[in-house]
């Protein structure tokens, strides 16, 4: 019958005519939820059916954690430069280009000083996008001036990793910046000023052995993973099959090398009385 059958070949529809459904406006989790998008966002991007993290940017930790989205950027121009003139697939400078056109972004890290919960902070938050949130000079060299700023203003710093690790385009300029983000800290401590690291999916590489686990306090997301290598890399440079949620949040934290594990709907109160409680203060 006809409207089992199409009668007629060749029929297109132009692009334009084409009724798909919008993007964004669902989304499904690793364990198959399926959520409204405004509803996601309105949850702190937390999927209320399973409690699942989605990964989230420097827009969205911004919005969380200063107060009414306010703060002045810091640095917010810079970016990087080729000075190696890599190439692998393409020329690293087209792909920091084509980065910056699909992303919006600078670079693989965003930071800012304002008020939270009344009281200022300087916070510095990668975002995954920007190549894979991959560590930089220019990523060293904003969350150091965002050091400097603490250190000058004597006000707290938050930072949140999100990153793949060193990025390999700069090769020996990347790695220079586990030593100088470290020292940097290190001058941050020695001025008695508090600092948070915030663990957020994935913290790998360079990331997790510097910045990311110098923290006075070092706190991450549920279910995030926090290692140095991929479980894949380790377990095929071991030779040994990984426990059970090797390199999870909640593994790392029984095993020591985090503080505490903080729901999403929860790090600005929780941050905040951390704060309190290291500089001896009334708990907002």
């Amino acid at each position: 019958m006809a409207w089992f059958k199409r009668t007629e070949k060749g029929i297109q529809t132009p692009t334009e005519n084409k009724k798909d459904v919008p993007k964004g406006l669902w989304y499904k989790s690793p364990t198959g939820k399926i959520v409204d998008a405004e509803e996601l966002a309105k949850n702190f991007y937390v999927s209320p059916e399973d409690g699942y993290h989605v990964r989230i940017g420097s827009k969205e930790y911004f919005e969380i954690l200063f107060d009414n989205n306010e703060y002045e950027e810091l640095d917010a121009d810079m970016t990087s430069k080729d000075p190696l003139k890599f190439v692998d697939t393409k020329k690293y400078g087209d792909r920091l280009k084509d980065a910056q056109e699909k992303t919006k972004l600078k670079d693989a890290v965003r930071t800012g000083v304002g008020k939270s919960k009344g009281k200022d902070i300087v916070i510095a938050c990668m975002d995954f996008a920007f190549i894979g949130g991959s560590m930089g000079a220019v990523v060293g060299e904003k969350i150091a001036r965002a050091i400097d700023h603490s250190i000058k203003n004597r006000i707290p710093f938050l930072m949140i990793s999100k990153s793949g690790g060193a990025r390999m385009m700069e090769a020996a300029y990347s790695l220079m910046q586990l030593a100088k983000t470290s020292a940097k800290l290190a001058q941050l401590a020695d001025a008695k000023i508090p600092y948070i690291s915030l663990c957020t999916d994935p913290t790998t590489g360079g990331t997790t052995a510097s910045y990311a686990m110098l923290g006075d306090v070092n706190i991450s997301e549920p279910g995030a993973l926090i290692g140095f290598a991929g479980p894949r890399v380790v377990k095929d440079t071991t030779g040994k099959d990984l426990p059970e949620g090797f390199q999870t949040a909640e593994f790392v934290l029984e095993h020591g090398f985090l503080d505490f594990i903080t729901p999403r709907r929860e790090l600005k109160d929780k941050i905040n009385l951390y704060l309190d409680l290291i500089q001896n203060q009334p708990v907002r």
